[in-house]
């Protein structure tokens, strides 16, 4: 059975024609590797949930030019992530953006495979493939290894952890070069 799609959402999607570029983009980049990506055994969510800086990215479309971004999960009652990703666009004095993308678990064995839905219908990869014992960092892939996350609990990281996550992100079938660090500049006691 096919569903329509509602004239609201349409109309709201059309509104939005950088999200759409970025979406359709996510779908149509192609992947660099064809091997399968294994993610982390098993990941709580209940403590992975909260805020996470974004360290550094492979950028999609709008994160190109983010400053302070923080990805922030909250575990809905129905079992879905409620997400707000924000960050100042193109320099800390710039134009506060938010996206609120939905997180569906797709492995509930694992918890670490995700579908993350920014507009209906469209879920778009999300693994946990990297979280240390502290859930204090962890590195989020996409098995096209076309985007990917590192993210920590606070907005600076060592450079010895750093360099070391650089080598699990070139070990999972990355390009480093493609790798932005995200400025981080926060007044946090």
């Amino acid at each position: 059975m096919i569903r329509l799609v509602p004239g609201i959402l349409v109309r709201r999607v059309l509104r939005q024609p950088l999200l759409t570029a970025l979406l359709f983009f996510m779908a149509i980049r192609p992947a660099m590797s064809t091997e399968s990506m294994n993610t982390v055994s098993y990941v709580d969510l209940n403590r992975f949930m909260g805020d996470w800086y974004v360290i550094a990215c492979i950028p999609t479309l709008i994160e190109r030019e983010s400053y302070n971004a923080v990805e922030s999960y909250r575990l809905d009652e129905d079992g879905t992530i409620a997400t707000t990703f924000t960050f100042l666009k193109g320099g800390f004095d710039g134009r506060r953006k938010t996206y609120h993308p939905r997180g569906f678990v797709l492995d509930k064995q694992t918890n670490a495979r995700w579908g993350m839905q920014f507009i209906w219908p469209i879920k778009a990869d999300f693994r946990i493939v990297y979280l240390d014992e502290r859930y204090s960092q962890t590195i989020i892939a996409r098995e096209k290894r076309d985007f990917v996350w590192l993210m920590a609990r606070k907005p600076e990281m060592a450079d010895s952890d750093y360099e070391e996550h650089m080598r699990r992100i070139m070990n999972l079938g990355y390009d480093i070069k493609e790798i932005r660090k995200v400025p981080q500049r926060w007044n946090i006691p």
